[in-house]
């Protein structure tokens, strides 16, 4: 399996290191690369070939540690090692839904955030942004997908176009479905209100171009999840 892990375990995107390292892992872990009961490379190693920091592999093998893929184990034969039995996928969505519906989300949302910053808001809209990105920051982990969802939608809400407002909801009802099926990562939220907060700044300052590219980033975090965990 060296060359099977060589491409897994591929320099990562510097946007979303976090989610990419997760979906790595998962891929590594969910296709036998690194079998149950097998160590996974150590820390540095994982770290020199994914291009990332120690602390973004560390949060990501803490992550799949307390949603029982990996267990560490310390002393002389220490390391991280898959679990013997690790959870299932959730039944009943196939790649394409996933596919379908990320790929629906990014063209809506992207377009989205473009026209909400191309717009002459008005200060109750001003207002309404700055409104949901303070309730989706401050959110707990029971809360957060509900408020994640309002600030989505109040971005769609401020293109001023009911029609994509209702098409941007009905697509945030088919990912979020998906996203009920894995766990919530605290480093992911923390890293999702930062891209949160660039996406609003960017509509504030009537900056399209860089407005597209905030959500864009930020979609691909999720969409990084789903596959790890899904796919």
């Amino acid at each position: 399996m060296e060359h099977a892990q060589e491409a897994l375990f591929r320099p990562v995107r510097a946007g979303n290191a976090f989610e990419e390292t997760v979906e790595r892992l998962m891929q590594a872990i969910r296709l036998g690369v690194v079998a149950p009961g097998e160590r996974l490379p150590s820390e540095r190693d994982l770290a020199t070939r994914l291009g990332v920091s120690r602390v973004t592999v560390r949060e990501a093998i803490r992550s799949l540690q307390e949603n029982d893929y990996v267990e560490s184990r310390r002393g002389r034969y220490g390391g991280t090692f898959v679990n013997e039995v690790i959870p299932k996928p959730a039944p009943g969505k196939e790649f394409g839904d996933i596919h379908d519906a990320l790929t629906l989300r990014k063209v809506l949302e992207t377009g989205a955030a473009e026209a909400a910053a191309g717009r002459s808001l008005g200060p109750a809209e001003r207002r309404g942004l700055r409104a949901r990105l303070e309730e989706a920051s401050t959110a707990s982990v029971g809360e957060y997908r509900r408020k994640d969802s309002r600030l989505h939608l109040a971005i769609a809400e401020a293109t001023g176009s009911a029609a994509l407002t209702a098409a941007v909801a009905d697509s945030r009802m088919r990912v979020n479905e998906l996203l009920d099926t894995i766990p919530l990562l605290e480093p992911n939220l923390a890293h999702s209100n930062a891209q949160h907060e660039r996406i609003i700044t960017s509509i504030l300052d009537g900056d399209p171009a860089s407005a597209r590219q905030a959500m864009a980033e930020h979609l691909d975090g999720t969409a990084s999840l789903l596959r790890g965990f899904l796919v």
